[in-house]
C-alpha cells in the first residue's frame, strides 16, 4: 500500500483508531492455525459502525483488502489477511447495545466475547450456550457459524441469530432479521451471513437468543473398550430421546496424554462424557437412564458428578486434551472437524483412529459426538516434510470420507484457507451460485479476499 493511502484513512479516521506498529501488525498476522502468516499494511480499530461504514466506503473507492478480526482464535486462516490491506480489529466495540431479558434475547456488538456476555447476563438467571471451548469473540463466533460442546442441545450459532447489522462492501448498512423468534418474510439472509467469514459483508450488531440457567447440572463419564463402541453408545442415547446437554468422546491414546500431561490417573480408555441439565428430578432419572443403558452396552468406570468442582474434575480430560498434546515440544497440531449423520458417526471414528495409527504420528480422535461432529488433532514437525505430508493426508481422507458418507469437510471451524480445496467435492455446482453471490454483493473483491473459494 503505498503512502497517499495511508494518509488517506489517517485524515478519515484518526491516528487513535489506526496502527502500523510491529507489535499490532504481528498480531493480526495469524490466528490459532498452522496457516502462514501475512501481515496486513496497517490495522483499523472501529469504534461504532459508522467508522465501518468510512473503513468500507475507502477501501472499496480504493480496491484494499478488508479482513474482519475478533479474538484471533480461528482454527482455518479466516483472520490471515493473505492480500494485506487492512485487518479490521473489534476489540473497541464490545459493548451490549440492548438487553430484554423478558424476551430472553440480547443485542449485541461484535467484539464482545463469549465470556463476558454470559457475565453480563448469568446475573439475570440467564445465559448464552454456545461453547466453542475458546473465548471467541461473538462476531467471530457468527461469522464461523460456531458451535462446540453443546451443540446436541442447542445447535450452532446459526440457530441462535435472530439479527444482524452488516455493513456491506459499499458501506451500505442492512439488518438481516428481526427480534422476533421466527419469520416467514424474505430470504434467509441470517443464515446467509452467518458462516460467511466476513467475506459478504462485516458485522456490527449481533441479536442472539438466551436461555435460562438450567436448576441443576450433572455430569458423568464412563469407558468402552474402542472408539467405534462410544460412537454406536452415544446414537443409543440420542435415540432414547433424553436430551443431554452435551455428550462428548475422548479417545484412549489422548486420555494417556492428558494423564502424562497433568499427572493425573484417569481410565486410559476411550471415554465417553456426559452432562444433563434441568429440574432436578428430571436430571437424576435421565443420569440413571443413561447409566443403565450404558452398563447394558458393557461400558466401564462409570463415574457420576455433581458439584461444580466434581464435575470440573472430571471434565478435566476433555478439557485439558488440546493444551496436553500442545505441550509436546518441537511439534505444531492440526486437525479436523468433520460432521457426519450420527448412524456413520462410529464408521468415521474408527477410520480416523485408523488413519492415526498408520501414520505414526502422535495424535487423538475427540468430538462433539451428540451431534456427529468428531475431531481429530494431529502433531507433527513442521520442519519434517515426511511428517508434514502425513498430517496432510490424515486431514484430507477424513475431509473426503465425510463428504462421501453424506456429511461435510468442517462441521464448525469454518473453511477459511483449509478447506476450501473440499468445496467443490462437497458442494458441486452449488459452488458457482456461492460465487456469483460473492460477486453481487462485492464485485471490487475487497471482503476477506482469498477464503471461502479458489
Amino acid at each position: 500500500m503505498n503512502n497517499s493511502l495511508w494518509i488517506t484513512f489517517l485524515e478519515q479516521l484518526g491516528e487513535n483508531k489506526i496502527s502500523k506498529s510491529e507489535s499490532e501488525l504481528y498480531r493480526h498476522s495469524r490466528d490459532e492455525s498452522s496457516h502462514l502468516f501475512v501481515e496486513p499494511d496497517f490495522v483499523v480499530f472501529p469504534e461504532n459502525v459508522e467508522d465501518v461504514v468510512k473503513v468500507l466506503q475507502l477501501a472499496n473507492e480504493k480496491e484494499v483488502a478488508v479482513t474482519p478480526f475478533g479474538a484471533g482464535s480461528g482454527l482455518e486462516g479466516q483472520s490471515i489477511p493473505i492480500n494485506k490491506g487492512i485487518s479490521l480489529n473489534f476489540d473497541r466495540m464490545n459493548k451490549v447495545i440492548e438487553f430484554s431479558p423478558e424476551d430472553l434475547m440480547i443485542t449485541v456488538e461484535p467484539g464482545i466475547t463469549r465470556l463476558q456476555l454470559n457475565e453480563y447476563v448469568n446475573r439475570h438467571g440467564l445465559y448464552f450456550p454456545i461453547d466453542p471451548g475458546a473465548d471467541a469473540s461473538i462476531g467471530g463466533m457468527v461469522a464461523t457459524n460456531a458451535s462446540g460442546t453443546t451443540a446436541v442441545r442447542y445447535g450452532s450459532m446459526r440457530d441462535q441469530v435472530l439479527d444482524l447489522e452488516v455493513v456491506l462492501a459499499n458501506g451500505n448498512v442492512i439488518h438481516t432479521g428481526s427480534k422476533a423468534k421466527k419469520s416467514s418474510s424474505g430470504y434467509h439472509l441470517n443464515g446467509l451471513f452467518t458462516g460467511s467469514e466476513g467475506t459478504l459483508g462485516v458485522i456490527t450488531k449481533i441479536t442472539v437468543k438466551l436461555h435460562g440457567i438450567p436448576e441443576k447440572v450433572l455430569a458423568a463419564r464412563c469407558t468402552f473398550q474402542t472408539p467405534g463402541e462410544c460412537a454406536e453408545a452415544a446414537q443409543v442415547v440420542l435415540s432414547s430421546g433424553i436430551q443431554v446437554i452435551r455428550m462428548e468422546l475422548v479417545d484412549a491414546e489422548s486420555i494417556k496424554q492428558v494423564n502424562e500431561y497433568g499427572n493425573y490417573s484417569f481410565p486410559e480408555e476411550h471415554s465417553l462424557f456426559f452432562e444433563f441439565a434441568g429440574a432436578p428430578n428430571i436430571v437424576e432419572e435421565e443420569a440413571t437412564v443413561v447409566e443403565e443403558l450404558m452398563k447394558e452396552l458393557g461400558c466401564n468406570n462409570w463415574e457420576r458428578a455433581n458439584s461444580s468442582k466434581e464435575r470440573a474434575d472430571l471434565w478435566k480430560a476433555r478439557h485439558e486434551m488440546a493444551y496436553a498434546f500442545k505441550h509436546i515440544k518441537g511439534k505444531v497440531s492440526t486437525g479436523s472437524d468433520s460432521c457426519v449423520p450420527i448412524s456413520k458417526l462410529a464408521e468415521m471414528v474408527v477410520f480416523g483412529r485408523e488413519l492415526l495409527e498408520e501414520s505414526g504420528l502422535i495424535g487423538g480422535v475427540f468430538g462433539h459426538v451428540g451431534d456427529g461432529n468428531f475431531h481429530t488433532l494431529v502433531m507433527y514437525d513442521p520442519n519434517d516434510p515426511v511428517e508434514v505430508n502425513k498430517a496432510e493426508y490424515t486431514n484430507e481422507q477424513i475431509a473426503l470420507k465425510a463428504i462421501k458418507l453424506g456429511g461435510t469437510c468442517t462441521g464448525e471451524h469454518g473453511v477459511g484457507l483449509g478447506k476450501m480445496k473440499y468445496q467443490v467435492t462437497e458442494h458441486g455446482e452449488a459452488v458457482e451460485l456461492m460465487k456469483s453471490m460473492k460477486t453481487l454483493m462485492d464485485p471490487k473483491g475487497i471482503l476477506n479476499p482469498g477464503k471461502m473459494f479458489y
